[in-house]
């Protein structure tokens, strides 16, 4: 067996690894198991690739793989030991920045290895068979592999900037910014005819530099309350880069891993669009907090505090309670003691379950995870839509750190910046206990009348403190 045959076959398996892998982290149950079959996938992707590239590089070659691939690997070690759950989606976003720019930067080793050489009536055989016969479809990919990279690239980066705090999530209104975005893409059309009739530098600098700027504007006119879904926007970019790497580098597992992950980020953005009751292209035109940035001088009336002990008293006379987390439980890190109230509780004979928003937290599965991480059993995590029609029925909902995701403004104010998104109706409960550090606005700048209902009651503080001190008076 040669070592490209064996490299293909190792591929295959890999590819068909990856597939196992996304069927098991659809659920709860097999989501260990396709974590597992995903890192069995890439480190066979790693090994064959190797190999290959092992048996037909220069010395030179092989050192800067070996080097490449020890510091990549002690990077990926030192991050993954280090960073906290609340820090998954932006280092999930400059991950993403990194395939963007590997597919820039494949884009341009294939222009200068190929139509760069052709027209200059050099090169190798196999550059010369390429120039004769498809040089048109490869000078395609090479533009349009450097285009989709270079909008991963600096839109992944500020997704990152924005998700860490280092800017503000505020929307950047620009004037005339959908213009911009649609003219972006008009100029992207004509340089990518320029570039498959006369291949030459001038226009792929342009396709790289317009690609560039308009990745940096789409991420940055996009509201705080979207950013969830700009994480799985730019996770379908990086893999659709990832996939036009694959066809200028003759590679079947970049391919077919490619459009693996960019068909299932694209899926997952569709669904999170459809469970805040949103369309994409509304999405990248500017997203929640456009509105809520404007100050909101309404007056909904005192909201009333409660205390710890009270909330005791509460959960003490409760038969059904449900717990609503955001990313505020995961900020207080208070999943491990949201659990342990959950076990004292059903201990005690109350039916506790979870009631998780497709978009709560900056990730999707964010919520869930956290859960997971606790030892919370899966059976009693429900989905929005399995729990929100008993919410009338329960007698306690602890909202901890939740804000949009339960904002009745969405379907009561139809001028509110979130209205048709669908949310978890809390209110609907006997009783509501918030768990917030202040009375501050959510991600994506819009007050929430919930604080002020008559049937809610604000609990101040750290989460995971204030869980602790309902647990000792439990």
């Amino acid at each position: 067996m040669t070592a490209t045959t064996a490299a293909s076959a190792a591929y295959i398996v890999a590819a068909l690894l990856f597939i196992l892998s996304l069927a098991g982290l659809s659920k709860h149950e097999t989501a260990k198991a396709g974590n597992a079959y995903g890192m069995a996938g890439m480190a066979i992707a790693l090994v064959a690739t190797i190999g290959l590239a092992a048996r037909n590089a220069s010395t030179v070659g092989i050192v800067l793989l070996a080097v490449a691939m020890v510091v990549g690997a002690a990077i990926g070690l030192s991050r993954a030991a280090r960073v906290e759950m609340t820090g998954m989606p932006e280092l999930i976003a400059i991950l993403h920045s990194f395939v963007g720019l590997a597919a820039v930067l494949v884009g341009w080793n294939g222009y200068l290895s190929v139509e760069a050489q052709a027209s200059e009536g050099s090169g190798a055989p196999g550059q010369t068979e390429v120039a004769g016969n498809l040089l048109g479809i490869h000078s395609a990919e090479v533009v349009i592999g450097v285009f989709i990279g270079a909008v991963t690239f600096t839109g992944s980066i500020v997704a990152f900037l924005k998700l860490s705090g280092r800017i503000k999530s505020n929307p950047l209104m620009l004037p005339a910014h959908n213009l911009l975005n649609l003219g972006a893409l008009v100029v992207f059309a004509v340089l990518t005819v320029v570039f498959v009739i006369e291949p030459n530098l001038l226009a792929l600098s342009a396709v790289t530099l317009v690609a560039l700027a308009l990745g940096w504007h789409l991420v940055a006119s996009i509201g705080g309350g979207d950013m969830p879904v700009v994480v799985s926007m730019l996770n379908s970019y990086s893999g659709w880069a990832a996939a036009a790497s694959g066809f200028l580098l003759g590679n079947d597992l970049l391919i077919v891993t490619g459009a693996l992950v960019g068909s299932s980020g694209a899926y997952l953005s569709y669904i999170m669009c459809k469970a805040m009751n949103r369309s994409f292209i509304s999405v990248i035109a500017g997203g929640f907090g456009n509105e809520g940035s404007i100050s909101d001088d309404r007056d909904y009336g005192e909201h009333t505090e409660i205390s710890a002990e009270d909330t005791a008293d509460l959960l003490r006379a409760a038969r059904t309670v449900v717990i609503t987390p955001g990313y505020g439980m995961a900020v207080a890190q208070a999943q491990s003691a949201v659990a342990e109230l959950t076990r004292h509780l059903r201990e005690k004979g109350v039916d506790v379950r979870f009631g998780i928003h497709p978009v709560a937290g900056r990730l999707p599965g964010h919520m869930n995870v956290l859960l997971a991480e606790a030892k919370v059993p899966y059976d009693i995590v429900l989905e929005m839509d399995e729990i929100n029609d008993d919410l009338a029925d329960t007698d306690v909902v602890l909202v901890i750190g939740a804000n949009d995701t339960v904002n009745p403004a969405a379907t009561e104010d139809p001028s509110s910046p979130i209205a048709g998104m669908p949310v978890l109706r809390v209110w609907e409960a006997a009783n509501v206990v918030v768990f917030k550090r202040s009375m501050s606005t959510g991600y994506a700048g819009v007050q929430n009348p919930l604080f002020f209902r008559e049937n809610s009651r604000m609990l101040f503080g750290d989460a995971r403190e204030r869980v602790e001190d309902i647990l000792r008076a439990l």
